[in-house]
């Protein structure tokens, strides 16, 4: 079984090129900065993976991701290889997105990006409102519950 669950911040708005065909395909690809649990002393606090998101999962990432947002991701491992142009062999390894979603509310990404904690590149844009989680990946946030108000 390969799947791959994920949460981290984006270190940039995703990059969306389309790919040539009958139908052009959305090809989004971003890297999440994931904390480490633990940290041995001299390693780095984050592991930055990279993720590709392609069809309609590609345009959402487009549409909704920003710079510094804290996003989940469950999708498959593929490692993949070719040949520059001077014939030396290059490996990398990346994370095939199958679904993703927004793990924090708009609300808590703005107020952190106002404090300088992470700046977007824009404003955030109004995501469209559903009444249960739609086939675009998006599940809407009720923006009234503070985390306070939470029993456990």
């Amino acid at each position: 079984m390969n799947k791959v669950i994920l949460m981290g911040r984006l270190t940039k708005d995703p990059e969306v090129r389309y790919a040539q065909g009958s139908e052009p395909l959305a090809v989004a690809r971003y890297t999440l900065a994931v904390n480490r649990r633990f940290k041995r002393q001299g390693e780095q606090d984050a592991d930055f993976i990279g993720c590709v998101a392609f069809g309609k999962a590609g345009e959402f990432a487009e549409k909704y991701f920003k710079k510094g947002q804290m996003v989940g991701v469950v999708g498959r491992l593929q490692v993949r290889s070719w040949n520059d142009n001077e014939g030396k062999r290059h490996w990398t390894t990346e994370v095939v997105v199958e679904e993703q979603h927004f793990a924090e509310s708009r609300a808590s990404f703005e107020s952190n990006s106002s404090r300088g904690d992470y700046a977007p590149a824009a404003p955030a844009p109004a995501a469209p409102k559903q009444t249960s989680g739609g086939a675009d990946g998006f599940y809407p946030i009720d923006e009234s519950i503070e985390d306070d108000d939470l029993p456990f």
